[in-house]
Parts: structure tokens; C-alpha cells; sequence
């Protein structure tokens, strides 16, 4: 059996695809802010002196990192509206995206945090500033610094797992090549196109992160 590629067929989608690709670094763009700031308050949380809050921010964490992305989008989306709490599709796709990002976040940002000598926190003290102070000050930017290219990853990371909230109809690249699928038939065509365009996506991310990196954390150079 012969297969005849014929990607002219795809020429009259071309606009939907670029759709696709927006939505999917909007969605991106969100759930990474809005999981970074997530990761960063669990991080802190999980150094609280109380152990309520300690448990409470452990207890997230685990509960997100062991279990399935989909079947966190499946309960946010298909669970929650049970006990009266209900989202629309992106709507659930972003926070079911943020707080994935931000569960595995806050693990990278803690092992930053630890990396910090006990020195920095107790010169800190010794200054006269209070424990939040501390961290914003003196701790977060030098284990920001630490992390970052892992952090970085993980990004990269979420902005592939975007694909998956399609399976509720979140409206991202991965769901409008579904969309263009059923109505050409030509499944290798589209999903060699989408597979290049998300690799040019994270590729697109990763040259970001790296001159974020380069500006805000790279010692300067004597």
C-alpha cells in the first residue's frame, strides 16, 4: 500500500493552525505564571514553622505530582460540577494547568531554597528583618538563580502538556488539529505539521528562558 502525501490540502487551514499555536502559548503563558507564583508560595509554605501549613502545602504537592494530569483536568472539569463547582473548558484547562505547573514548581523552588547557607537566613535575622523578609530579599533570587534552568524545563514541559486538556475541548493547538482531522481526512499530513509547530513552540520557550536567564540571574562578567 502506497501513501500519497499531499500537504496543499492543509494550505486553506493555515490560519486555524496559527490559532492553534496562540492559544496554546496563551494557556502556556498563564499556567507558568500563575503556577510560578503557585510553587513560590508552596515552597515557603512548606518552610512554615506551622505544621498545619507545612502539611497542607506537602499534602498538594503529593497529591499532584502522583497522580495523572488528565485525571486532574477530568475532576476539575467533570468531578467538581458534582458538589455545585463548575468551569468552562478553558477555564478548567488553565487551572488544572496551573496547579500541576505549580506542584512541580514548588519541589524545584524548595531545592533551591535548601541550597541557600543557613548563613544568608541568620544574616538576615541579625539585620532585624522579619522571615518573609528574608526570603524576598536575600534567599529567592540567589535560589532563583540556582534552579533556573530546571525551572526552565519544566516550562517547556508545561507548555507540551497543553496538548492533553483537548480531551475536555479546551480550545489549543492539539484540539483544532482534531478539528481539521475530521474534516480532511489527512491525519499524517496534520499531526507531522503539529508536531513541528509544537517543536518550534518549545524551541521558541526554551531561547526565552535561557535569555531571561542570561539577563536577570547571570553573574556579570568581570
Amino acid at each position: 500500500m502506497t501513501y500519497e502525501f499531499d500537504f496543499s490540502v492543509l494550505l486553506p487551514y493555515w490560519e486555524q493552525f496559527l490559532r492553534g499555536c496562540w492559544l496554546t502559548v496563551l494557556l502556556s503563558t498563564i499556567a507558568i505564571l500563575a503556577g510560578l507564583s503557585i510553587g513560590i508560595l508552596t515552597a515557603l509554605a512548606k518552610q512554615s514553622p506551622a505544621a498545619w501549613v507545612r502539611l497542607a502545602a506537602t499534602s498538594y504537592v503529593e497529591a499532584i505530582r502522583n497522580t495523572p494530569f488528565l485525571v486532574q483536568v477530568f475532576f476539575i472539569y467533570f468531578g467538581l460540577p458534582t458538589i455545585g463547582v463548575s468551569f468552562q473548558p478553558w477555564s478548567a484547562a488553565v487551572l488544572a494547568l496551573s496547579l500541576n505547573c505549580g506542584a512541580f514548581s514548588a519541589e524545584v523552588i524548595r531545592g533551591g531554597i535548601d541550597a541557600i547557607s543557613r548563613g544568608q537566613f541568620e544574616a538576615g535575622a541579625a539585620l532585624g528583618l522579619k522571615r518573609l523578609q528574608v526570603y524576598r530579599y536575600i534567599v529567592l533570587k540567589p535560589a532563583l538563580r540556582i534552579i533556573f534552568p530546571a525551572l526552565s524545563g519544566q516550562f517547556v514541559l508545561a507548555l507540551l502538556t497543553t496538548s492533553i486538556v483537548s480531551s475536555i475541548s479546551a480550545e489549543e493547538l492539539t484540539s483544532i488539529a482534531q478539528s481539521i482531522d475530521t474534516l480532511t481526512f489527512r491525519s499524517f499530513e496534520i499531526y507531522i505539521v503539529t508536531t513541528v509547530l509544537y517543536l518550534v513552540m518549545a524551541l521558541g520557550f526554551a531561547h526565552i528562558f535561557k535569555a531571561v536567564d542570561r539577563a536577570y540571574f547571570s553573574y556579570p562578567v568581570k
